[in-house]
């Protein structure tokens, strides 16, 4: 019976030694691969046939060797992107071996059957769509802001005098540099005086500030709900922003009706696992005081005062311990 866990992501990688180190405690044959290290350091080989009707081979890193039929679990965090690994060749030839590669290698990891994936990639990428996410959770009955997403600098005016003050977002994150590292675009108050008919360049997403008390993070891993209230000794509008070693923790109950949506969330995209983020506008006793602002759907939370339970959780479901709705 198969029964290694896969962890697919990229060498320097926290949290992933975080669930690696739960998944050896409880003695669960388990191997570590990031796909972008494709060449002498990562071969593979993949077969089928009518006779035999789901993908067998190996993979073959520099430390192991891994047999794909005894895969039982995919862990899949944040691998390497593809085009990091051939960076010296031109443009078109880069473009195209790591397409070939991402389809090939990529698309055999991503197929491998009977596997339990936590998250699978294309659940990620589903769910990876603010718009998506807001919709989603208006319809779960959740409460989040005001919110448009445009380029029209005359609905952006507009928008802001009905409900301003504003904040922006971006959808995400900064791209990687010609360095290899990537940047952030904080969360950020904006003045509507400064529109311009430069916003038709590119969509941008604005939402009425939520006049907050302080943040919530819901880690969700299959069953389990891990919550904790988070303030800044400051108030900051984005507690990403500023030094994570001077938050301040605290454990908090979620409601039922906001517990009930966030596994329904999670079942609607495909999702075992989830990082849910709130505002709160109250003490978090009344769900109406519970504002949604996104999931990450392959989020941070090795940072976290209960990361250890995390982990933990995750070792449990990846070894088949928990059916997973």
């Amino acid at each position: 019976m198969a029964s290694l866990v896969l962890v697919v992501t990229s060498l320097e990688d926290v949290t992933a030694d975080m669930v690696i180190t739960a998944l050896n405690e409880r003695k669960v044959p388990v191997a570590r691969v990031d796909p972008a290290d494709i060449g002498p350091d990562l071969l593979f080989s993949a077969r089928l046939d009518a006779r035999a009707p789901a993908w067998s081979g190996r993979l073959r890193t520099a430390s192991r060797e891994v047999e794909l039929g005894e895969v039982a679990a995919v862990y899949y965090r944040r691998p390497t992107p593809y085009s990091a690994r051939f960076t010296q060749l031109p443009q078109q030839q880069r473009d195209f071996a790591s397409a070939e590669a991402r389809h090939g290698l990529g698309g055999i990891l991503n197929n491998l059957y009977g596997a339990r994936y936590v998250n699978h990639p294309a659940a990620v990428t589903r769910a990876d769509f603010k718009p998506a996410q807001l919709q989603t959770a208006v319809h779960l009955g959740l409460t989040i802001p005001p919110t448009l997403v445009t380029n029209d600098v005359e609905s952006a005016r507009k928008f802001a005098a009905q409900h301003g003050p504003l904040v922006y977002k971006t959808f995400r994150g900064l791209p990687r540099g010609e360095d290899g590292h990537t940047g952030a675009i904080w969360t950020q108050r904006v003045d509507p005086d400064t529109f311009d008919h430069s916003l038709a360049v590119t969509a941008h997403l604005f939402q009425a500030e939520v006049p907050k008390t302080s943040d919530v993070r819901v880690t969700v891993v299959g069953r389990r709900l891990f919550a904790q209230q988070i303030a800044t000794p400051n108030g900051a509008l984005d507690w990403r922003r500023g030094d994570w070693d001077e938050l301040i923790h605290s454990p908090i109950a979620v409601p039922a009706s906001i517990e009930a949506a966030l596994h329904s969330y999670l079942t609607g995209f495909d999702l075992v696992f989830g990082c849910f983020d709130f505002a709160l506008t109250g003490d978090g006793a009344d769900p109406q005081h519970w504002v949604w602002i996104e999931c990450n759907p392959n989020g941070q939370w090795g940072w976290l005062p209960d990361s250890d339970q995390i982990a933990d959780t995750f070792a449990h479901i990846l070894s088949r311990k928990e059916a997973v709705p």
